[in-house]
């Protein structure tokens, strides 16, 4: 098994990447600098920011200092630019602390961060006066005056918005010499000599971006244009580009989508993509992947990962690394070159199916999903092997809902398990037009991914595949929740399966967090875990959830109206009641 948290190793040949980028960093001549380090869910931003961080400090230790933040872990906590602005402060008196002529300058410094939170309590006043954002508990003020609006109030947004209301006076007061305006002028002041009498080169690694709230996500950038973008400075930003500007079109209502590239354009100056991984650079990963889940000498794994960097660099004259040489170099047993063998059919359906795409953390969490059923199927002395499994995966990965569900039933159906569909399917996969005419209704939009399916070897046609159908529904938990979406989309999945009420204020405000793309996933995670549901005289706790969400997007409805439309025999008065005037639900026995 593989531990889901990004890694310190390069197995994708990202250190090229991150070469680069270090030095764009470490250059002079190109600070202050930001950096954009941008990629889908999964897609290894995390894993890259280490790689440049550990160049970094490799190149240049003595004359950095190395930020990490992430502005995921201050939600709902702290104020992202308070929170960012304390770390940094944080990190320069740590710098300065033993050098008497710095001290008193790093003391003020971080004495500053609170008083420019205090006085972020007042801010929300003034702010329109000096075009200054939020700070601290302000937000906090501010948040507890919208709960209190919308009917929803705490007693720690009563106790806010007063706390906010003291402290506002104490602003307006014109005998109070602390305003906004000259405390951020004097943190900007000192944070620069600071940093210039140190003589190195602060560089901050901003994670976990796209996992935000647009306000938080929103917040934490202007700390970076507002509060820190000076010399000697540099910034590395990982985030979802898309996700980042759906936080801004959130954030500023009406922003055009030229003025959203323009806001990001100014923030970013040198955006880098993660690279799209290919056949090569899969085949590879998966090779590493299972050299490290076999446990051999550490070595030999090192051995094999220089090689496959190696190959990846020269991808553009040289060919493939051979699974001969592989074995070789790793000294594999039997199991680990069956497992080699698997990665190596497995590696062109993975890198381009379009429920895949070559994204390493779905392919690790799938792997994941095959090995928990190889010591399943061990324990359970049943005749399947881990190629069959992992073709099985792939496929429950790969196409929706209905064509899972129809393989089911064909082998459920069939005698001994052995489909006959399976074995002509296979005997034709190499005529697409006959294929084609012989898929069945529910498969016929996954045509072109099942001809590949059925010449992954090995063939399943002649095979009792009871087995895996049942390994697949003993595990189904793991191809639910999460599964391949992003933090924004699985935290909607959870929050909506457990809204209790229709007007669940926390389930309107996670579908909003929900980039539009992944609407449809959401839904369908939800019905799948309404599949499940056997009684249906009285309505599924995850049943207000999936209503919410199509209301709020009838165009994702259609998976639930399919569910609904076949719950067995009469519809009860309840669902009919909640349904009749919605108009997704129209047509609905």
């Amino acid at each position: 098994m593989w531990s889901d948290i990004e890694t310190r190793t390069d197995y994708l040949n990202y250190l090229e990447l991150a070469e680069v980028v270090s030095e764009i960093l470490l250059d002079p001549r190109m600070r202050p600098v930001s950096v954009g380090v941008f990629g889908t869910w999964g897609t290894g931003k995390s894993s890259l920011l280490n790689l440049i961080e550990s160049q970094i400090r490799r190149e240049a230790h003595e004359k950095v200092i190395v930020i990490r933040f992430d502005a995921w872990l201050y939600q709902g906590y702290d104020d992202a630019r308070a929170a960012l602005m304390e770390v940094i402060a944080q990190a320069l008196y740590e710098a300065a602390k033993d050098d008497e002529s710095l001290l008193d300058l790093a003391k003020r410094l971080l004495a500053r961060v609170n008083t420019l939170r205090t006085l972020g309590l007042g801010i929300e006043l003034v702010a329109a006066f000096h075009g200054l954002p939020l700070l601290g508990a302000a937000s906090r003020a501010v948040e507890g005056v919208r709960n209190i609006v919308k009917g929803d109030p705490s007693p720690k947004d009563t106790q806010a918005v007063a706390d906010g209301a003291k402290e506002a006076f104490k602003l307006i007061d014109p005998a109070n010499a602390q305003t906004p305006p000259k405390e951020i002028d004097a943190f900007r002041q000192e944070f620069g000599e600071l940093l210039e009498k140190l003589g190195k080169t602060l560089v901050v690694f901003v994670d976990n971006l796209d996992r935000c709230l647009p306000t938080q996500a929103i917040h934490t950038l202007e700390a970076l244009r507002l509060f820190l973008f000076m010399e000697e400075s540099a910034f590395v930003v990982a985030a979802d580009e898309e996700m980042v500007r759906d936080s801004v079109r959130k954030h500023f209502e009406g922003a055009s989508e030229r003025h959203i590239t323009d806001y990001l354009d100014k923030l970013i100056q040198v955006p880098v993509r993660v690279p799209k991984l290919g056949i090569t650079e899969i085949r590879a990963y998966l090779f590493m992947l299972f050299a490290e889940a076999s446990r051999i000498d550490l070595g030999k794994q090192d051995k094999l990962r220089v090689a496959l960097e190696k190959n990846l660099r020269r991808s553009w004259t040289d060919a493939p690394v051979k699974l001969e040489e592989v074995a070789s170099i790793t000294g594999a047993d039997e199991s680990l070159v069956a497992s080699f063998d698997t990665a190596d059919r497995m590696a062109s359906m993975l890198a381009t199916s379009g429920a895949v795409l070559g994204n390493p953390r779905i392919i690790k969490r799938l792997l994941n999903i095959v090995r928990l059923r190889v010591r399943i199927a061990s324990r359970r002395e049943m005749p399947i092997n881990e190629g069959m499994i992992a073709k099985f995966a792939i496929f429950e990965r790969c196409v929706d809902a209905d064509a899972i569900g129809k393989l089911y039933g064909l082998v459920n159906e069939a005698s001994g398990g052995k489909p006959p569909l399976i074995v002509k399917l296979e005997s034709i996969a190499d005529d697409p037009e006959k294929f084609e005419a012989a898929l069945p209704s529910e498969w016929k939009a996954q045509g072109p991914f099942l001809r590949d399916w059925m010449q992954l070897k090995p063939a399943l046609g002649g095979i009792d595949l009871r087995p895996l159908v049942y390994l697949s529904k003993e595990t189904t938990v793991l191809r639910s929740v999460g599964s391949g979406l992003s933090q924004a989309a699985a935290e909607a999945v959870r929050i909506l399966a457990g809204a209790k009420t229709l007007s669940s204020p926390a389930a309107t405000q996670a579908i909003a967090a929900v980039p539009p793309s992944e609407l449809g996933a959401v839904m369908r995670e939800l019905v799948a875990v309404l599949g499940e549901q056997a009684d249906w005289s009285k309505r599924p706790d995850s049943f207000n959830g999936s209503v919410i969400l199509a209301d709020a997007h009838p165009e994702v409805a259609g998976p639930l109206v399919a569910l609904i439309k076949a719950v067995p025999g009469k519809k009860a008065l309840w669902l009919t009641t909640l349904l009749k005037d919605r108009a997704w639900a129209k047509g609905i026995a």
